[in-house]
């Protein structure tokens, strides 16, 4: 096995799945003009491929670990490709709310797929490290994917990025094939595929279990509460355009390229539990800074928002390297579905949240978002007495 071109791939399979959902976040205020939208309905659409994605990834934790991890793989990427194509030729606001959905539903089995490769391939010691690499395809989303998918927008229309997206879909397809190993086995606990009900009593027996899934949702609580509507919020109160916000994803998606690694070689060093509240703690300045803006010079706003992103990162990584050592190897892919499923119910539950609070004036300025950014600051710290409850099994 090639490690380096193993985590290659994997990357690449999540800086796709997450730039499909991380576009529709930028390409907010178009889609809210050209579709003459509300906040209410805007976050449908960010939370239609999130909600899906965690019913999805909730089931699928029932027959993930029955087949191969590679031969899965592939098959849901493909699906996921298919979702992405269906975006692009979306004629209207209910066709792309619908295609959200199904592309979504093969987006949340990814991550599970993922991280279980993770965890199968990677040895504890080095886990940390190598969930680095793969958030790191977070920042390459920001560097690379956003820009360019806004800019693409900008000078075409909103249907052109999703077309480049699935593309590139394709190459990788062929790079799962060839780079990711085959994991020929079963892991169970009785020699067995586990039953459904015995998934869901292993889950509710082991307290350890329980906690590592309450730290993935109140920590994607208090993330997604703010993130979806920073680039609404920078146009209609602070004073962006919207080619302008392709500055926002260029900085902070440019540091954290850097700053993910390093997070991941600090989390092996002196623990994830550790470098997860530190990174908290800082964390919520940004947030209490970006939910108060008003008309602001754009290099102090990508200060704060570049801040943000790689405080965001910096708690993401540790995070998941905690959840991932949860669980022992003979359940991880089943746990990390359902892991998956709570990350993507609770980011959209999340988005939902912030649409109701946020209001829409007559001028076109949006309020309340000061509100959104308590609530959020008060999960992050929540997620801090969670975290340290997480024991690592394996």
């Amino acid at each position: 096995m090639n490690e380096k071109k193993l985590l290659l791939v994997l990357a690449a399979i999540q800086f796709t799945n997450i730039l499909d959902f991380m576009i529709m976040m930028p390409l907010g205020p178009q889609l809210m003009r050209i579709f003459d939208i509300s906040p209410a309905q805007f976050s449908a659409l960010v939370s239609a491929y999130t909600f899906s994605a965690g019913v999805v990834g909730f089931a699928a934790a029932f027959f993930i670990d029955r087949f191969e991890r590679k031969s899965m793989l592939k098959w849901v990427y493909a699906g996921f490709i298919l979702g992405t194509f269906a975006c692009a030729l979306s004629p209207g606001y209910g066709w792309l709310l619908a295609s959200r959905v199904l592309t979504g539903a093969f987006g949340g089995m990814l991550g599970a797929l993922v991280l279980s490769v993770v965890g199968d391939t990677i040895p504890l010691e080095r886990r940390a490290a190598a969930m680095g690499k793969i958030m790191a395809a977070f920042s390459a989303a920001s560097v690379l994917g956003v820009p360019f998918s806004l800019y693409i927008a900008s000078i075409t229309n909103w249907h052109a990025p999703f077309f480049i997206l699935a593309i590139i879909g394709i190459g990788i397809w062929f790079g799962i094939r060839y780079y990711v190993p085959d994991l020929k086995h079963t892991p169970t606990l009785s020699g067995k595929p586990m039953r459904p009900m015995e998934i869901i009593r292993t889950v509710i027996e082991q307290r350890n279990l329980r906690i590592a899934l309450l730290l993935m949702m109140v920590m994607m609580l208090g993330n997604f509460t703010i993130t979806p509507f920073i680039s609404p919020y920078m146009v209609a109160n602070v004073g962006f355009s919207e080619r302008e916000l392709t500055y926002i994803y260029l900085a902070g998606g440019f540091i954290t390229l850097f700053s993910s690694p390093w997070v991941g070689r600090l989390s092996d060093k002196y623990g994830p539990a550790k470098v997860f509240t530190v990174f908290v703690f800082i964390s919520l300045l940004p947030i209490a800074i970006i939910t108060n803006l008003q008309a602001t010079p754009i290099p102090i706003v990508l200060l704060v928002t570049t801040s943000y992103f790689v405080v965001s990162g910096g708690r993401m990584i540790p995070a998941q390297t905690m959840i991932t050592s949860a669980v022992k190897p003979e359940m991880r892919g089943s746990f990390m579905s359902l892991n998956s499923s709570v990350q993507q119910l609770a980011t959209a539950a999340a988005a939902f949240i912030a649409g109701l609070i946020m209001v829409r004036n007559p001028d076109g300025t949006l309020s309340n978002y000061s509100y959104v950014g308590f609530l959020s600051m008060t999960l992050c710290l929540l997620s801090i007495l969670v975290a340290r409850r997480v024991k690592a099994v394996s």
